[in-house]
């Protein structure tokens, strides 16, 4: 055994050897980037394009690209930031050098136009997915466009760093660009003759109050009470969901109702299980009367195009507690510790575990109370974009005795489960987009607002204050800001009336009314049975119209036809227009049209106003009774009427979920959805 004295003069070497290390590292630090700066970056072309990182205090930093240079000296913090002036710049490719103690050297840069993509799924949606993405991505080598994808990030704090790479456009590449990007850049990268960067920085599922800076908030009481609310939760959820385990373990203890290990899971997960003792049963619905164990099956197909990456599962709401099974391997589930387990369940399969064609789904459902079950009247119930409704197998595993009533009583109710980290307001913003912000970019382009269509009035006010904020973070830069009006989807209308997809377009309509901003409406390219729809070119192109037209002031046509002013005259009401290239033309209506683009056979195209040139407009009187309406073009305008309605006072257009209509510029682009009324919608109460 060592001496104590020779023991502490080692432990005491090693302290001392350790306290070096540190002054050594906190004199001097490596003059270092963001991931941003990196090698096949796209620098914008622009006399003042912001460089900076970190290096030790003090530090001279000197930085030298196309024959522009700049130095300065570190802050206190480390930190440092150049400009450089690039407005002289030729494309490349240049080297970027910096100098500091070390010297950085940042290979294959070009100077082009730099443009944000964001929002979610839609703008998530990849190259490969889309309609003659694989053909685009096999040609994609000489196209001048490259992507920096920002990782996915949610943070309560504004953070600094981001985590990505740039990825120059290639066949072996191109496929997981984002496809709306794509397309936009590549006409835009055509037209000016120019390499273009896209920093893409989206996530699926998002409502926009996550991508709003804290500040945003402030401007509006009702956000900020939502913002306050759903903090203050997330924040008290921990102590209440600890609370809510001990009470349950001791609920299930006194009236034993402990879920039992599930014995031989193979013989009901199985890929190839028999059907013997199992029964049919139609699910959403009740699966047993009794309490206990019980489990569920069906086989879904999945189409070849959503294999080769993650599929998301979203099954309603489950009573109470669940295992999931996907081609026989565990995927997920819930327990009493997971709180809050009454919300949605969606989970999400791996990537390679997702057969083209069949897949077997096994749910072990747990209920300690009785009659499992599966609700899923306002929640999703499907694997990707397959609808799980239908004919399920079910067969029980164990069953547990009736719940007395002192019991029922007794059952202590789970915490509300505060919303995922990707829907809690700024933590978006913070991790995603805070971080670019400073970046050099000419503007940005925008899919966002399915996630918001439960209170869409609202959205009008979010959405505003978003572009706003993200202006006042470049310190007041009117930074061009376009963006993809929803697009058509769901059933078709069989009488007209209100529609939650109409009122949250016509809340992204409103942003208009901000400088340098522009709306792509892309009402004609969606899928009523899907809400990815394929065509992700049309969105792209329409949105490269904008920037073309409204930014680098090319001479090209940038939207349809927009309403102007309404006018009664008799009987009938005449629509003034803001009439582009062209005029205004009536397109021809096919007979029929597929639900989904994946679809094999077709679907009558009824046409709600038989006759009619025009379809897609309605008309109502004082009593605000809607009806569908007969419309035709009078030269730069349209008459509307309909033989019920014989003093009109409103007229609405495309104004449905998934409406049909006609109505288009000479060059084929659409006329934007509308309403000439302020009657107060169904939504106005719904807040965030």
């Amino acid at each position: 055994m060592a001496p104590v004295k020779t023991i502490f003069r080692k432990r005491h070497a090693w302290h001392l050897l350790g306290l070096l290390a540190v002054l050594a590292t906190t004199v001097r630090a490596d003059v270092s980037l963001p991931s941003i700066f990196s090698d096949h970056a796209v620098l914008q072309r622009s006399g003042r394009v912001p460089v900076w990182g970190n290096a030790s205090p003090g530090e001279e930093v000197k930085v030298a690209l196309a024959g522009a240079n700049a130095s300065t000296r570190t802050d206190s913090s480390g930190h440092w930031r150049v400009t450089l002036a690039l407005d002289g710049a030729d494309v490349g490719p240049h080297t970027m050098e910096v100098l500091g103690r070390n010297r950085l050297v940042i290979s294959d840069v070009l100077v082009g136009e730099v443009w944000l993509a964001s929002g979610q799924s839609n703008m998530e949606f990849k190259l490969s997915q889309a309609i003659g993405g694989k053909e685009e991505v096999a040609q994609s080598a000489g196209v001048q466009v490259r992507e920096f994808r920002v990782k996915k990030t949610a943070s309560p704090e504004p953070q600094e760093a981001m985590v990505g790479s740039w990825a120059v456009a290639g066949p072996a590449t191109s496929g997981a660009f984002t496809a709306v990007g794509y397309f936009f850049a590549k006409a835009v990268s055509t037209d000016l003759h120019r390499p273009v960067g896209l920093i893409h920085a989206s996530w699926g599922g998002t409502p926009v109050e996550a991508w709003m800076g804290s500040a945003a908030f402030d401007h509006d009481p009702e956000l900020k009470a939502g913002r306050d609310r759903s903090l203050t939760q997330l924040a008290e959820f921990p102590q209440a969901q600890a609370d809510y385990i001990r009470r349950y373990e001791a609920w299930a203890d006194t009236y034993s109702r402990r879920d039992q290990v599930a014995a031989n899971v193979a013989s009901y997960a199985a890929v190839s299980v028999g059907t013997e003792g199992w029964k049919p049963v139609t699910m959403p619905g009740t699966v047993e009367k009794m309490a206990g164990a019980v489990w569920l099956r069906r086989e879904v197909d999945i189409p070849a195009v959503e294999t080769g990456w993650t599929l998301k599962l979203d099954l309603g709401r489950l009573d109470d507690f669940d295992v999931v099974y996907w081609n026989g391997e565990r995927l997920a589930g819930t327990t009493y510790r997971d709180a809050g387990s009454v919300d949605a369940r969606s989970y999400t399969v791996p990537v390679g575990k997702v057969n083209a064609g069949k897949n077997v789904i096994a749910i072990r459902l747990f209920s300690p109370r009785g009659a499992p079950r599966v609700e899923a009247k306002w929640t999703p119930f499907r694997a990707g974009s397959v609808s799980l409704a239908g004919e399920w197998q079910a067969k029980p595993e164990f069953e547990l005795p009736p719940l007395s009533a002192d019991a029922r009583e007794a059952w202590p109710q789970a915490p509300r489960k505060p919303s995922p980290s990707y829907w809690q307001p700024s933590f978006l913003f913070n991790g995603m987009i805070h971080p670019v912000l400073p970046y050099a970019m000419r503007g940005v382009i925008w899919y966002q607002g399915e996630n918001n269509l439960g209170r869409g009035y609202q959205y009008r006010t979010a959405f505003k204050l978003m572009i706003e904020d993200w202006r006042a973070e470049r310190s007041g830069d009117v930074l061009p800001f376009y963006f993809c009006q929803l697009p058509n989807h769901g059933s078709k209308a069989t009488n007209p009336g209100e529609s939650t997809w109409a009122t949250l377009r016509e809340s992204q309509a409103q942003a208009l009314t901000l400088p340098s901003t522009g709306q792509a409406v892309i009402i004609d390219v969606g899928e009523s049975g899907d809400i990815h729809p394929r065509n992700k070119r049309d969105p792209g192109e329409r949105l490269a119209r904008l920037a073309l037209g409204r930014t680098y002031g090319r001479p090209v046509v940038d939207c349809g036809p927009v309403y102007s002013e309404m006018r009664v005259e008799g009987g009938k009401v005449r629509i003034q227009f803001e009439v582009s290239s062209g005029g205004l033309v009536a397109q021809t209506l096919p007979t029929s049209y597929r639900r989904k683009s994946s679809d094999a056979g077709t679907v009558p195209l009824l046409q709600p106003s038989p006759g009619s040139e025009l379809q897609g407009f309605t008309i109502c009187g004082a009593d605000r009774q809607w009806k569908w309406a007969q419309a035709k073009i009078d030269g730069t305008t349209v008459v509307v009427w309909s033989p019920e309605i014989s003093v009109p006072v409103a007229v609405r257009y495309a104004w449905a979920d998934d409406p049909t209509c006609n109505l288009y510029n000479g060059i084929g682009l659409p006329a934007s959805p509308f309403r000439t009324d302020s009657f107060p919608p169904e939504q106005q109460d719904k807040k965030f």
